[in-house]
């Protein structure tokens, strides 16, 4: 072991090893920046360069992508508001509010600090335990898995904010989405209304997109203002790292769940960043600040983040498993340099698996160092007028939507999400929990069957269920108590601190029977299924018909004071505010874009939105208007080409035949 370690230092003190990681690194850098392309896009474009690749350089650039890509997609998250890809969706809870309060440098400086923390933190775990871990994973089959579903669902509850039942609900509703396609025990569609994009499911970096991003564009548009209205960053960078010392034991168990979470093949990296941001809240005594600019809820999930990639790394090196999507196309990455993963790595190989490992701790310090040195640059970005910002997020969040299956849906989907998640942040349903179930839902779902085709009801007497069974319940317990406590603390207010709730309910009063009329159908959709095929889908559409019910009639019978009686327009003053725009107006903006893209085809339709938006919204000059048009196009262009991507052509393109980039 003592040689393999030996032999491993000085193959990463190379300086042709030293080179092609710090290449990896830059290009992981320039991946996780854009939102929504992940990992997963980032490896697969760097595969087709490592052919004739000599396999220890090349291994050095994958795993520099690898470890890079969770810090850098912090920049999105925190500046914007926008998830760089799927692990940092929680970050945005408190990141982006720090942003706008003027506190872009303090937040950025307390991820990435974090995110060193947790790198660094994944690889020693990987170093002690690769060659421990292999009994320990093996213990863990498809009835411990289902139990960590049920864990994550647990989380909810602190994330629903003063309404515990809108909580359950709106994780209800991202769990019958999530179940949207083939059924996993039979192959049946479900609720895919013969639409053949449906029936292979909605694809998360959409979801993602579309639940948080585009409403917070939206919301920042309406205001016509920059997201920060600070005209200082503030000098928050040594703050930032300051918050990380004084919240270590928090960054420690943090870092923990992210390799206990990270190393469970199949559970998928996707909800680390919230079971951490869960455990954060859970564990503080005053949970007030959350959600409205904490740093605590910046460190949790980007310390768990980051250490989930070392924990990923052993299901992948010692059985050849992947743990999530991106570990997937690095398996694939592996075997095309001639590295067969299995048990070889931890004896004939274990040079190699140490290589990784310690190529995975100084990826980490060079990405965060990177990241630190660029985002005084880069947070700039926070003051700048965001009507001259919006049509480039809107154009990569198209971008970056559409690159995950290359369907037209893929935009009408994202439009549709959109619209959800913006009548979700108004009428305070949480949309926290409906990612968090959208995300397990395939996974409990299939880990379920499995677990009782295996051992049958008695799966629930194992003891790695009943540990898991026990963390539950106390997950449970604090969600609970934390919903109770929020809900005394609203009815204590004063009656002067209650004049920002809504009297008229009839908006938020539709939209619940929306979602209960959504339930209804889940039910009727799961009679028309095999009993294996729609029992899953069935149960949790019932359970949830009667909690959104509860809302329901609590909503049409006129119950102000009670806690699902929350309005964003009344909240926040927008209603009556002259200066701020209707809320559907910009909806209308982006319906009549996606429409663009089925017309005339993508690049027309983004390079006349650019020109009209630049032109009426932010009242730019022509020769401003052409410059950053052209700019914006001129990138697009370059990327889809990079990406090998054919954006929509559209109907008008179909009949007609355009020369390239327009066409094919």
């Amino acid at each position: 072991m003592i040689e393999a370690l030996l032999i491993s230092l000085q193959t990463i003190m190379s300086g042709t090893h030293l080179l092609y990681l710090t290449g990896g690194v830059l290009l992981g850098l320039a991946i996780g920046i854009f939102p929504g392309l992940g990992g997963i896009a980032g490896l697969s474009l760097l595969l087709p360069f490592l052919y004739g690749m000599e396999p220890i350089s090349a291994l050095a650039m994958l795993i520099g992508l690898v470890a890079v890509i969770p810090t850098s997609d912090t920049f999105t998250s925190v500046l914007m508001g926008i998830p760089g890809s799927s692990g940092s969706q929680a970050t945005v809870l408190d990141g982006f509010p720090m942003a706008k309060k003027g506190q872009a440098a303090r937040a950025l400086s307390a991820a990435f600090s974090a995110s060193l923390f947790g790198g660094l933190f994944g690889a020693l775990v990987l170093t002690a335990f690769v060659l421990i871990a292999r009994p320990v994973i093996l213990a863990f089959g498809s009835a411990e898995l289902f139990m960590l579903t049920v864990l994550g669902l647990s989380m909810v509850g602190v994330l629903a904010g003063s309404s515990l039942v809108k909580g359950l609900v709106g994780c209800g509703i991202g769990i019958v989405f999530g179940s949207i396609g083939g059924a996993p025990a039979t192959g049946e569609n479900r609720m895919t209304f013969e639409n053949f994009y449906l029936m292979d499911g909605i694809p998360l970096v959409v979801v993602g997109l579309g639940i948080f991003a585009l409403p917070e564009i939206i919301d920042l548009l309406r205001q016509n203002r920059a997201i920060s209205d600070a005209s200082k960053l503030g000098t928050g960078w040594f703050t930032g790292v300051k918050d990380l010392i004084e919240h270590k034991w928090l960054a420690i168990r943090c870092s923990i769940i992210g390799c206990i979470v990270g190393a469970l093949p199949g559970l998928g990296g996707s909800v680390v960043d919230w079971i951490a941001y869960g455990h954060a809240v859970q564990t503080t005594k005053d949970q007030s600040s959350f959600g409205k600019g904490d740093v605590r809820g910046v460190i949790a999930p980007e310390s768990a983040n980051n250490a989930k990639e070392g924990g990923g790394l052993i299901p992948t090196l010692l059985f050849g498993i992947p743990g999530s999507g991106s570990m997937a196309v690095f398996l694939g990455g592996m075997v095309l340099i001639g590295l067969e993963p299995g048990p070889a790595m931890v004896s004939t190989d274990l040079d190699i698996t140490y290589t990784i490992v310690w190529s995975l701790a100084v990826a980490n310090v060079l990405g965060a160092g990177l990241c630190l040195m660029l985002s005084k640059s880069v947070s700039r970005l926070t003051t700048i007028p965001y009507n001259l910002m919006a049509p480039f997020m809107i154009m990569v969040i198209c971008f970056a939507a559409f690159q995950a299956t290359r369907d037209l849906g893929d935009l009408i989907t994202l439009l549709g999400i959109g619209v959800l998640g913006v009548l979700m942040k108004r009428f305070g349903w949480p949309r926290p929990a409906f990612l968090i179930g959208f995300v397990l839902a395939n996974g409990m779902e299939t880990y379920l069957y499995q677990a009782i085709q295996f051992d049958g009801i008695g799966f629930l007497a194992k003891p790695g269920v009943i540990i898991i069974s026990v963390l539950t319940a106390i997950s449970i317990f604090y969600a609970a108590r934390h919903a109770a406590k929020t809900s005394k603390a609203e009815k204590e207010k004063p009656d002067s601190m209650k004049e920002n709730r809504a009297v008229q309910l009839g908006p938020q009063t539709l939209f619940a029977g929306l979602i209960c009329a959504l339930f209804a159908y889940g039910i009727y959709d799961a009679t028309t299924q095999s009993f294996l095929g729609g029992i899953f889908t069935g149960s949790v559409s019932a359970l949830m018909l009667i909690l959104s019910l509860i809302v329901f009639y609590k909503l049409i019978t006129n119950q102000v004071d009670d806690a699902v009686n929350f309005d964003n327009e009344i909240f926040s003053g927008y209603r009556g505010d002259p200066k701020i725009e209707k809320l559907m107006h910009y909806i209308y903006w982006l319906t009549a874009l996606v429409i663009g893209y089925a017309l005339v085809g993508y690049i027309i339709a983004i390079t006349v939105f650019f020109i009209v938006f630049l032109s009426v919204k932010a009242k730019c000059t022509p020769q401003k208007t052409a410059l950053l048009t052209g700019c914006g196009i001129g990138f697009l262009i370059m990327l889809s080409h990079v990406m090998v991507l054919d954006l929509p052509q559209g109907v008008l393109q179909d009949l007609i035949e355009l020369p390239w980039p327009l066409g094919y």
